[in-house]
Parts: C-alpha cells; sequence; structure tokens
C-alpha cells in the first residue's frame, strides 16, 4: 500500500533522489534542499508524497496556491511504480487541497516533449492553453 502525506523536511532527501530519478527536464535551474525545505515551512501540505510502507518516497507532486491562483509542480512516479494509478491518485488529492482553498482553475507546467505526462494531463481533464508561453527571468 502506497501512502498520500505531505511532506516533511525529514523527506528532503528522498524527493531530491526521486527528482533525479523520476524527472524529465534537464534544462530546468538545480533543485535545492534548502528551497524545498522552505516551501515546507511556508505551507506544510503543498508538497505531498507517495510513501511504501517501507518508508520509501515514490512519488511527489507541488500543488502551489497563492491565494489566487492554484498552480501544479513537480509530479513525479518513481518508475519502478509507473502505471499503477499513482499519479492519478497525487493528483485527485492537490485537486480537492486547492478546490478546498477556493481555487476555481488549476494549471499545470507540462513538457511539450513529456508524452506519457501529457496522457495523464489530457486524460484528467487538463489541455494546452496555446494563447500563452510561459516567459522566465532566472533571478538566483
Amino acid at each position: 500500500m502506497i501512502e498520500l502525506r505531505p511532506a516533511s523536511v525529514a523527506d528532503v532527501p528522498a524527493l531530491m533522489m526521486l527528482w533525479e530519478v523520476a524527472a524529465e527536464n534537464d534544462s530546468r535551474p538545480s533543485d535545492s534542499s534548502a528551497k524545498v525545505e522552505a516551501l515546507i515551512a511556508r505551507d506544510p501540505d503543498a508538497c505531498t508524497v507517495a510513501v511504501t510502507a517501507e518508508g520509501r518516497v515514490v512519488g511527489s507532486l507541488i500543488s502551489g496556491w497563492d491565494g489566487w491562483r492554484a498552480h501544479l509542480y513537480r509530479l513525479a512516479v518513481h518508475p519502478d511504480v509507473r502505471r499503477q494509478g499513482l499519479a492519478r491518485r497525487l493528483l485527485a488529492h492537490a485537486e480537492t487541497r486547492l478546490v478546498a482553498l477556493g481555487a476555481g482553475r488549476i494549471d499545470a507546467m507540462v513538457l511539450e516533449d513529456n508524452d506519457l505526462g501529457q496522457q495523464l494531463w489530457k486524460s484528467s481533464g487538463y489541455a494546452p492553453q496555446p494563447d500563452w508561453r510561459r516567459w522566465v527571468r532566472p533571478v538566483g
């Protein structure tokens, strides 16, 4: 059985390892334990982890809420446990959290060439928004 629960600071090293194995975006800025710890301190329920009975972190999803907009980040499932519905469970959990906080719309960042991820998002009712493009400026 895999349990979903909020990430704790003790989970951060395992999260970093999961993202190394499961992430598919080499062009993103490097993840930082300090930034993940700061997220957990600011919003203890923002990062959900999927944990096996043995305590192994095998999935994650960050559901960010700023009081106005809802964003999903870092949906990751370890390759060993993919195709078992875990991503859908993480997504449903995050959507429930964000709707309870007041979200009327949820967006997700999905790589254009992540076919596996796009299948999940499409089958869950998400669609690309062609009239928008994300603009980014690194500041740190």
